[in-house]
């Protein structure tokens, strides 16, 4: 069973800090509605205090967690070690977009490195940490980020990128709108 905490403590901030890759689950509301689980690289999340986390989302082939957190702000995010000790550490809370232009992202966006392709970022307000062991999680070994979105980016372009948001991500895969959709 594993461990709950009212707040995210320094143990938990190091080990985020130590993991390459971290997955982010929404829903919507609908119980037809399709779960979102996302695996997220680079180095794109950070822990803002000890109830508030942020990262930045890349252009992709979808925006769920941004129609879903819009629709009704639930977000889990899992860190889980591939290496060293076994465990696995949760985040629950309440997620909302932030969009480039507004000023929240003036506030957030200097955390991040921002690329051409970075579509917005995501923050959640945290209210229960969970821990457990991981003991069935298997060693994985590191071996670097893929460069393949940015080479993708950089062929399309920023006339490109803003094309594909308008085809891909004004809409999630149940018709919900995202942020970036009710802003076009």
């Amino acid at each position: 069973m594993g461990t709950f905490h009212d707040s995210i403590k320094p143990a938990h901030k190091k080990f985020i800090e130590e993991q390459h890759i971290f997955f982010v689950s929404t829903a919507p509301l609908s119980a037809e509605g399709h779960v979102n689980l996302s695996p997220k690289g680079l180095d794109c999340f950070r822990v803002l205090s000890e109830s508030k986390v942020a990262y930045m989302d890349l252009i992709s082939s979808g925006n769920e967690t941004s129609a879903h957190t819009l629709e009704n702000g639930r977000i889990t995010l899992m860190f889980c070690s591939f290496d060293g000790s076994p465990n696995i550490l949760r985040l629950y809370g309440k997620g909302f977009t932030v969009l480039p232009g507004t000023d929240l992202w003036n506030e957030y966006a200097p955390q991040f490195t921002i690329y051409p392709s970075t579509r917005q970022l995501i923050v959640a307000e945290i209210d229960l940490v969970q821990t457990s062991c991981g003991f069935g999680v298997p060693l994985f070994k590191y071996v670097g980020e893929r460069a393949i979105h940015f080479d993708w980016a950089e062929k399309k372009g920023e006339a490109g990128l803003q094309a594909y948001i308008q085809e891909k991500n004004l809409v999630s895969l149940d018709g919900l709108p995202t942020s970036v959709g009710l802003t076009q």
